[in-house]
């Protein structure tokens, strides 16, 4: 059964794979392979993710029928920063390529969205990628500009959006 969560740091570890996973596992149709060696060359640190993801607002997505290390399997995640120059800047969505299409992705936002308005944020913030675009389109973003991200000497584009809360 799958289970929305806060951000536990037991789950660094997984989430470090997790992200690293997803991004390799994206079709070489929306990036080549030197785009996704540059955005994720190897699964980055537990401790970086868990210093990126303690100083912000996040969410987990859970399967308890897949237990890993006497933890339920993490197979997504999404983060939100609260601090006051990105408040509202939704920094990582990563979804499992295996658990991906079964509304885990929608699941996380939501949960994001109801907590930023109970907040009262004004805005959200995204760099979307290519392949999160729909998704966040579909949930009422609106594209303010392309965006370029340079990671390893490699240009990546993506898509600056905006949805506004009130």
């Amino acid at each position: 059964m799958l289970k929305l969560i806060p951000y536990q740091k037991c789950y660094a570890v997984e989430v470090s794979m997790l992200a690293h996973i997803s991004i390799c596992g994206i079709s070489e149709d929306v990036y080549c392979e030197e785009e996704k060696s540059a955005w994720s060359f190897a699964p980055r640190s537990a401790y970086h993710w868990h210093k990126r993801l303690s100083k912000s607002q996040t969410w987990l997505v859970v399967d308890d029928k897949r237990i890993e290390s006497d933890k339920a399997f993490c197979c997504g995640f999404i983060n939100l920063e609260t601090q006051f120059e990105s408040r509202g800047y939704i920094d990582s969505l990563y979804v499992h390529p295996a658990y991906q299409r079964r509304g885990i992705a929608s699941q996380l936002y939501t949960a994001l969205e109801q907590w930023a308005r109970q907040q009262k944020f004004d805005e959200l913030s995204v760099d979307a990628s290519k392949v999160s675009k729909p998704l966040f389109e579909s949930m009422g973003f609106k594209v303010r500009h392309r965006s370029y991200q340079e990671k390893r000497g490699v240009v990546i584009m993506g898509y600056y959006m905006l949805k506004g809360l009130i």
